[in-house]
């Protein structure tokens, strides 16, 4: 995959945004080449926060803590000028203006014509944070500019709705799986071992090549990570990414 710009974008904060383009990035490094990564998040800048990855934070907001879309150019012209693959993610405070901005300036046609391939990565949570996700979710689909990711998270419950339909058989589902370029599944798993190691990662801000380098981590630990880290590469993998 050369080229990639990938925009982790949904409206709902705390969903995993973060995380997962913690994951994307890990698993554009696959072949030695790490990605540009960028955070536009302007209250929680987790994303940054992973020393390994370099990334870097753009400030958009004024003195006055409103955001200024013009301040996005800077990071349209970061991308258009680069040559490597990218990974942007986002923040709830974001959400709305970058959307708008990417779609006023045509920015995915502009990408494209430039010789770069941009991917939209956006979550769909369980529980109760399905109907908010939901719809960022359709927000999304209905741009119809840049082929889209589904990440279907499944740690915060099952991904089942109101009426109980898995998310899957659902009326909103059906109508976009064939538009979509791929679907991931962070799948539910014991919260007591799985959980709790990935909340240690997370909160850790480490790479899984970091986590299987240090002694803070024991060898079940490592074991069980490395289970997640092949989970969601093999789903990756998966993605016909030039499609």
């Amino acid at each position: 995959m050369n080229r990639s710009i990938h925009f982790v974008l949904q409206a709902k904060g705390g969903i995993g945004k973060s995380f997962i383009s913690a994951l994307l990035a890990q698993f554009l490094t696959r072949d030695g080449t790490p990605p540009i990564c960028f955070d536009i998040d302007q209250e929680n800048t987790t994303f940054a926060h992973y020393a390994a990855l370099k990334v870097e934070h753009l400030c958009l907001i004024n003195a006055d803590r409103v955001i200024e879309p013009r301040k996005f150019d800077q990071l349209m012209e970061s991308l258009l000028s680069g040559t490597d693959n990218c990974v942007i993610d986002t923040g709830a405070n974001t959400f709305s203006n970058f959307l708008a901005y990417l779609v006023e300036a045509d920015a995915f046609d502009m990408l494209a014509e430039a010789g770069y391939t941009p991917v939209v990565h956006t979550i769909v949570g369980g529980a109760d944070t399905l109907l908010d996700t939901a719809n960022g979710f359709n927000s999304i689909m209905g741009m119809g500019k840049a082929p889209v990711v589904l990440w279907m998270n499944e740690h915060f419950g099952p991904l089942v709705s109101s009426e109980g339909k898995p998310f899957e058989e659902t009326a909103l589902f059906t109508r976009h799986a064939p538009s979509l370029l791929g679907v991931v599944r962070l799948r539910s798993r014991t919260a007591s071992t799985y959980g709790d190691d990935v909340r240690k990662m997370t909160t850790s801000r480490l790479t899984f090549e970091e986590i299987l380098g240090s002694s803070s981590f024991t060898v079940m630990e490592k074991s069980r990570l490395k289970n997640i880290r092949t989970d969601v590469f093999d789903q990756l993998s998966a993605i016909p990414w030039q499609a």
